[in-house]
């Protein structure tokens, strides 16, 4: 067996009320001027101000920032990144979902570096993060992108997604707090699950998978898939929103050590062309890229459908992959998220250009238990905008 490299963040605080350690871990850095990363709704709804006011009560300088968007375009990272340079911050808390966090993170560590945010991306950039960069902590108010333990910030051009990824992104602290998800509403919350559920499952299929990333991605699917649908119809049911979260933060190490694959390399595409959010270009997709790299994981997708509740063990691995998909199906449909590509008013004609773009996502691709080359990509959108799963005819 080859060696595997595993990386957790630093400390990690999770559970009901696990917002207090906040005030704690910030007085460890001893700041003078703290950037507070989080965006305009959170502000409106009033969840920032108890957090900036206790911190100026603690005698600390806070900028709070809001120049967030769902799914943010490169011109905002760049922004943010030259505010943080001429702000001389000396830390900086994410607050928000996963566009937030990673635009926090982001700020924390390029802004001791020279050039633009450009310059680091994943598939264009010429340049290397050299250091860390500011201290950084992160606290999600969803359940979905485990942003705070991972090691990359997303970003939107102009017709598809990149990253910058790199150790120096990951959060000194991450605080996990199910009591800040319960105002998240019914769409976000399905949108956000879904995406948390689908990076526990493609980490599980992934040819990086460990018996490490292995036990954390299945309790995590046994958690999500089962709370999920409560959380929607019930954002106050308390138990719902506890296992959405750690389910969430599961997903979020195991998916950081094995990676994802199929589906978010096609779901990128969906969010840079269409600027549909990326836990419904996830949603939308996950049925018909596991439905087609069904037969080359048939095992494990057995598996899944076991930790979702059902009952694989009474089946063939044939059946029971099969069902898997079903059921996968039946869980988008259930909480309110459009099952085909028609759905999201996606013409036909997009499918050549989602294709082309799709393809440029090698990073992603290379983790698949099934080759993907071009042809089946358009395949696997054909079928996502027709509603029918299609099978693929190879499998390696």
């Amino acid at each position: 067996m080859t060696s595997s490299r595993l990386v957790f963040t630093p400390l990690n605080y999770m559970g009901w009320g696990a917002l207090e350690q906040l005030w704690p871990e910030v007085a460890k850095y001893a700041p003078s001027r703290i950037l507070l990363v989080t965006d305009s709704a959170l502000e409106k709804i009033g969840m920032i101000k108890p957090i900036s006011s206790k911190l100026e009560q603690e005698g600390y300088e806070v900028v709070v920032y809001t120049d967030v968007v769902p799914e943010p375009p490169l011109e905002i990272g760049e922004k943010l990144v030259s505010y943080t340079r001429d702000g001389k911050f000396d830390l900086v808390i994410g607050v928000g979902g996963g566009s937030a966090l990673d635009l926090a993170k982001l700020a924390a560590v390029l802004s001791s570096h020279e050039g633009k945010v450009a310059d680091y991306l994943n598939l264009t950039g010429t340049k290397k993060l050299e250091h860390k960069g500011l201290p950084k902590i992160m606290i999600p108010t969803t359940s979905g992108t485990g942003s705070e333990v991972t090691n990359i910030s997303v970003l939107s051009l102009e017709s598809t997604k990149d990253v910058v990824t790199h150790d120096y992104l990951m959060a000194d602290v991450a605080i996990i707090d199910p009591q800040l998800t319960v105002s998240v509403p019914p769409r976000v919350t399905a949108a956000t699950g879904v995406d948390a559920l689908t990076h526990a499952i493609e980490a599980y299929v992934s040819v990086n998978a460990t018996p490490i990333t292995d036990g954390l991605a299945l309790q995590a699917i046994r958690l999500i898939s089962r709370a999920l649908r409560t959380a929607v119809k019930n954002g106050q049911d308390r138990q719902a929103r506890i296992d959405m979260s750690y389910g969430s933060n599961i997903a979020g190490f195991a998916f950081f050590n094995a990676g994802v694959a199929g589906v978010h390399a096609l779901a990128y595409p969906l969010g840079g062309q269409f600027h549909i959010s990326h836990g419904e270009s996830n949603a939308v997709l996950l049925p018909y890229v596991m439905g087609y790299i069904r037969r080359s994981c048939s095992k494990r997708m057995a598996d899944i459908l076991e930790a979702m509740g059902g009952y694989a063990s009474y089946m063939s691995e044939e059946e029971a992959s099969l069902k898997c998909v079903e059921e996968l199906e039946r869980l988008v449909c259930d909480v309110g998220i459009p099952s085909t590509l028609k759905g999201f008013d996606i013409p036909e004609r997009a499918l050549a250009s989602l294709t082309e773009d799709g393809v440029k996502q090698k990073r992603l691709l290379a983790r698949s238990p099934l080759l993907l080359e071009k042809e089946d990509i358009r395949i696997i959108y054909q079928s996502a905008y027709d509603g029918v799963i299609t099978e693929a005819k190879h499998t390696v």
